[in-house]
């Protein structure tokens, strides 16, 4: 199966960024690379780029994979691991870089290997010497069973694994391939700069000075934008004041290759590259150190502000700072910022040399924590696919932030946090994040209150979307009885829908039946708790549909319709026009089947739903070879499993579910043969997400 993120053209399933900058040197290696990554002729399926910080070894890993990608069907995917903080989630990032949204208690691994059994693919594994341990187990686990798989690693050692070939990364040579990059470089910094006979011994010198080391020759080179040539090598020449003796190879990176005098070139450069930067600015690129994976302005603003740095002066400055190429431009998302693994270490180890460092952690996790309580707050209004949107984009800075939070986990604080993030992260496929944070801050035993009762529902509204059901019973016990000990008469509908749910998905449907019609029917509000009290509704409605109870199904999940429509939100109201759909098929009304489960699809596909937009596609499937068109319907089963192993758990293991698909699936069979049937749902199975989503929604 190809998933759903393309890498820069249509066809080629992957997620490899687009890199706007000039490539320069590595010829031979690149050459090397090509022969190894190509799976016609390479030998290893395990190559290792290895070498000191700064030398270039993830802008060649992403050239050399573009290369090659044509080769890979099932694609080429970037996992970026430098916004780790903790170990064991090597294997989460890269579900997350494949965008499998999970939805199942099994290992991470049993995943993955579920997911590529079959497939062509080729994994980076980017920056992994801080969790080199997890990545060795990743990669021993899974390439014995996966011929199809590849592994392309970047970092400063060798995993040391049977098999692994390494490509030692040195610094370019001197001679041209330094003195070209630097020119490069030059020339965008100081529109009009050209290498000349007046001009190249000192480039020449300069890149002689810096080792020929990629990172440094484009630090330097940026600074040609307030200094001469000569100014520059003049100062390249000066020794660094003293506090760069904090900063040995010992302390901060004892595993680099080819050697320290290469890496105190590199943390030399950077350190004259920080000591050129006015004092506000090396106080921002040190606060800047605590983010993960990116930034925006407005959190740079909110986090590194405070005594001699006042909020007002920080974009200026940030600006500043993306002109010396201390600060980068998101690779692919605009608006936001980043720094390099070795310029974000650099500072980090400043920051701690101030004593701030505790400090401004506290500060970047109270950040998130207020972003994630004004989402929860505004979840249930016009507001919520940006606040998923938001959410997406912010996960590894929730996460550091969740992690800062549970290094205390029974403060209140932590339990609020852990109740935002969780519903969060629940709502926007991040399950196994949601029921990390949520157990370890329930574990600690809070004190009773409507922070521990929306922590409850979140866990066990997680437990039923994983299909955990027997211990979302346990769960479902425990919030009702808070709710009720709390008083609060929505808490009290909300927690239904964990007892309701897992009694519908048991296949107890009357029971469920009973337990979600009784729920009172109070004004929905607009936070987290009114989305739960919706999701009652969608549970009956669900409930009715499995009993074959069409009509008392299509009512309720009408009302759910109205009540999604005058609170703006999309969530249930997508569910809801599913539902619709189904009770339209059962009734004949096939046409409007159709219509209410593009709809469904489409509102699905903004908060990528991936378990929405399965049963979407099944419902579509169903009410199109009832329209006549057993071809186009058994393309979208095709399309829609491909979905359903995203999630871990084709049709949640429901099995009325389960059941209901094979009756479409037995429909189109008879409708078109079933050699006609298995031609047009391994053609559905051959497309990629966005390309079979289109397919879907368009008619065509």
């Amino acid at each position: 199966m190809s998933d759903k993120t393309t890498g820069g053209r249509p066809g080629n399933p992957g997620n490899l960024p687009a890199d706007p900058r000039s490539f320069i040197g590595r010829r031979d290696e690149l050459d090397w690379l090509d022969k190894e990554l190509d799976p016609g002729s390479g030998v290893h399926r395990l190559v290792g780029l290895v070498g000191a910080g700064g030398v270039g070894k993830t802008r060649l890993a992403l050239r050399a994979a573009g290369r090659v990608r044509d080769a890979y069907p099932d694609g080429v995917w970037l996992v970026e691991l430098s916004p780790l903080h903790t170990a064991g989630l090597v294997g989460l990032a890269v579900v997350e870089a494949l965008r499998l949204a999970d939805q199942s208690t099994r290992s991470v691994t049993e995943v993955l290997a579920e997911w590529a059994e079959g497939k062509r693919l080729l994994l980076i594994l980017d920056s992994c010497e801080h969790v080199l341990a997890d990545c060795v187990a990743l990669a021993e686990t899974l390439l014995p069973i996966l011929p199809g798989l590849r592994v392309l690693v970047t970092s400063r050692e060798p995993l040391g694994l049977p098999g692994e070939w390494v490509l030692r990364l040195d610094p370019l040579p001197v001679a041209d391939d330094a003195v070209a990059l630097f020119t490069d470089r030059a020339a965008a910094a100081a529109p009009g700069f050209v290498l000349d006979d007046g001009n190249r011994d000192t480039v020449k010198a300069v890149c002689r000075r810096l080792d020929g080391i990629p990172l440094a020759l484009e630090l330097a080179a940026a600074r040609l934008c307030e200094l001469s040539l000569a100014q520059l090598h003049a100062r390249l020449g000066e020794r660094l004041p003293s506090p760069l003796d904090l900063l040995t190879s010992d302390d901060l990176d004892a595993h680099d290759e080819p050697g320290p005098a290469r890496h105190r070139t590199l943390r030399t450069t950077i350190g004259w590259s920080h000591e050129l930067c006015a004092p506000l600015e090396r106080l921002l690129w040190a606060r800047l150190s605590v983010f993960a994976g990116g930034f925006c302005p407005d959190a740079a603003e909110e986090v590194c502000a405070g005594g001699p740095l006042p909020a007002t002066r920080i974009e200026g400055l940030l600006a500043r700072l993306v002109e010396q190429s201390i600060v980068l431009r998101h690779r692919t998302e605009p608006g936001r910022f980043r720094l390099l693994d070795t310029v974000r270490e650099f500072g980090a180890d400043w920051l701690r040399a101030l004593g701030e460092e505790h400090a401004v952690r506290l500060r970047h996790r109270d950040y998130y924590r207020r972003l994630a309580r004004e989402g929860c707050a505004e979840w249930n209004t016009g507001r919520q696919v940006a606040w998923c949107e938001r959410t997406l984009t912010e996960n590894a800075n929730l996460r550091a932030a969740m992690d800062c939070a549970l290094t205390r986990p029974g403060a209140p604080t932590t339990l609020e946090m852990a109740a935002d993030v969780g519903f969060l992260w629940r709502h926007c496929g991040y399950l196994r994040d949601a029921q990390h944070c949520l157990d370890l801050a329930l574990a600690a035993d809070p004190a009773p209150g409507p922070d521990r009762t929306r922590a409850l529902w979140a866990r066990g509204a997680v437990a039923l979307l994983q299909g955990d059901l027997d211990v979302a019973v346990g769960w479902a016990v425990r919030c009702a009885d808070a709710a009720k000990e709390q008083g609060d008469a929505v808490a009290v509908v909300a927690a239904t829908y964990i007892t309701g749910g897992q009694l519908a998905l048991s296949g107890r449907l009357s029971e469920a039946i009973e337990v979600l019609g009784a729920a009172p029917r109070l004004p929905v509000r607009d936070d987290g708790l009114g989305a739960a009290q919706l999701q009652v509704r969608l549970a009956l409605s669900f409930a009715y549909l499995l009993r074959g109870d069409h009509d008392e199904a299509r009512t309720v999940a009408d009302e759910v319709r109205r009540s999604s429509a005058d609170h703006g939100e999309c969530w249930a109201g997508a569910f809801a026009d599913c539902f619709v759909a189904q009770a339209d098929l059962a009734r004949g009304d096939v046409g409007a089947a159709v219509r209410n489960a593009r709809t469904a699809l489409a509102g699905h596909g903004l908060l990528h739903n991936t378990v929405g937009v399965a049963l979407s596609l099944e419902v579509l499937a169903g009410a199109v070879v009832a329209a006549g068109d057993g071809h186009r319907a058994a393309r979208l089963l095709g399309i829609g499993q491909c979905v359903w192993e995203l999630t871990g758990r084709a049709q949640m293991n429901s099995p009325d579910l389960i059941a209901g698909r094979r009756i479409h699936e037995l429909r189109v069979r008879a409708e078109i043969g079933d050699e006609a049937y298995e031609k047009a749902y391994v053609e559905g199975l051959a497309m990629p997400y966005e390309e079979g989503l289109h397919y879907a929604a368009n008619g065509r």
